[in-house]
């Protein structure tokens, strides 16, 4: 991509005057560009980037919420179609950001803005669906409006980004106007509106090709990496928020599952799946094939991989006021289902990128789904027992079979050596 920065034409117009007596600092002042982006080429993530990820924190806290309030099908299916619009507002930026720096010029006001946006969305999440169904939308679409311009002013000197710009102009707004349209619905119009704005958003990077986005890839993997840790942390606030109860010696057992659940995951994730994902990522050619990559195995199949956390968290929160007695069948659901959504993340997300399957995790994700109906004749206790002793006994299976392999992963080596 070439600099998003001006180049030669910016410093031309930095030097440019139609008053040769005028002194060289003020005429610099006076045509410097209100609002600039210079290119990124740093790896690290910032500490603008993760301020604005901290404010997704509440996202996951919310839906969770949701789900809580309404512990229903329904409520699951709002949670998770929030999530979803709030976690492709996230992905925009994730991509936007490993484009242009986003601590330089004015482009961080822009950013704080949009931070500011994102947080009334998801203060608005709980009921948007509801009474704050159009404040909801307005503020995402307005933290979705300051993405795209930002990334207008990052494309101006590159005509192959720019095109790729104005499609995904064309689906997001799209998508905000549905939205917008949903507030004034209710009842099965109002979720099928939902619904075509989430295929909207989601499409329009599939739709209209990978050709010109461009990325840094150890900053790309790192910050879906780091999105990953937030939705863990929800896993813990939902644990102090189900352990509102009297504390006992069984609560802070199940508070200790709750973190084996929470760790087990973790490493799941972190322990081979995540070193392999951004190898793959920094190895593939730049351009189509390296951008049809990230798309897929970052954007995308990070997406589910996030829900199911989210989705576990619920399962955790209302596990804990409830540990003598068995999980109502949602409740069920979101603990055993969100870990095999989880599960099954990784096993698509695996067969993209090295066209095999992993049995191990593929079989760990029936089982899930299949003791799902045995966690409503059982007491919570019991449940958490059992995801800890599947999701470890996994873990223990997986390390000891690639014994050699894993090490030669984490250490850098070859793994065929």
């Amino acid at each position: 991509m070439s600099g998003v920065h001006g180049g030669d034409r910016g410093a031309r117009e930095l030097t440019e005057s139609s008053d040769p007596n005028e002194p060289r600092r003020s005429r610099q002042r006076r045509r410097r560009p209100r609002i600039n982006a210079e290119s990124r080429f740093e790896e690290r993530v910032k500490p603008l980037e993760l301020f604005f990820d901290l404010v997704f924190v509440l996202a996951f806290t919310q839906c969770t919420a949701l789900m809580a309030h309404r512990p229903t099908w329904e409520g699951v299916a709002q949670a998770m179609l929030v999530l979803g619009v709030l976690w492709w507002a996230w992905v925009g930026y994730a991509w936007l950001t490993s484009v242009i720096d986003p601590e330089e010029g004015a482009v961080r006001i822009v950013m704080f803005g949009a931070t500011a946006g994102l947080l009334v969305a998801g203060l608005c999440a709980p009921e948007a669906f509801g009474d704050r169904a159009l404040a909801f939308a307005i503020a995402y679409g307005l933290v979705r409006g300051a993405h795209i311009v930002l990334f207008l002013i990052a494309a101006r000197d590159d005509p192959n980004l720019r095109r790729s710009v104005l499609g995904l102009a064309m689906s997001t707004a799209l998508g905000v106007g549905l939205l917008i349209g949903a507030s004034f619905a209710d009842g099965g119009v109002q979720y099928a509106l939902w619904i075509v704005a989430l295929l909207a958003d989601f499409g329009g990077p599939a739709l209209f090709g990978a050709d010109g986005w461009t990325l840094v890839p150890a900053h790309f993997a790192e910050r879906h990496g780091l999105i990953i840790i937030l939705a863990l942390g929800e896993s813990v606030v939902a644990l102090g928020a189900g352990a509102d109860v009297a504390l006992g010696a069984e609560v802070y057992v199940a508070a200790v599952l709750g973190v084996g659940i929470a760790a087990a995951v973790w490493w799941i994730y972190f322990d081979v799946v995540a070193l392999v994902t951004a190898q793959r990522l920094e190895q593939a050619p730049a351009g189509r094939p390296r951008n049809g990559l990230a798309r897929d195995s970052y954007s995308y199949l990070h997406f589910p991989m996030v829900a199911g956390i989210v989705l576990a968290a619920f399962g955790l929160e209302e596990s804990l006021p409830h540990l003598d007695d068995h999980l109502h069948l949602v409740p069920a659901f979101a603990l055993y289902g969100g870990v095999a959504i989880y599960l099954l993340a990784h096993v698509v997300l695996r067969l993209r990128n090295a066209h095999t399957i992993s049995k191990t995790r593929l079989g760990v994700a029936v089982l899930l789904f299949a003791l799902w109906p045995v966690a409503t004749e059982v007491t919570a206790l019991t449940s958490l027992v059992a995801v800890n002793v599947v999701l470890w006994l996994m873990i223990a299976y997986e390390n000891a079979h690639y014994d050699e392999r894993r090490y030669r992963l984490r250490h850098g080596l070859d793994p065929a050596g």
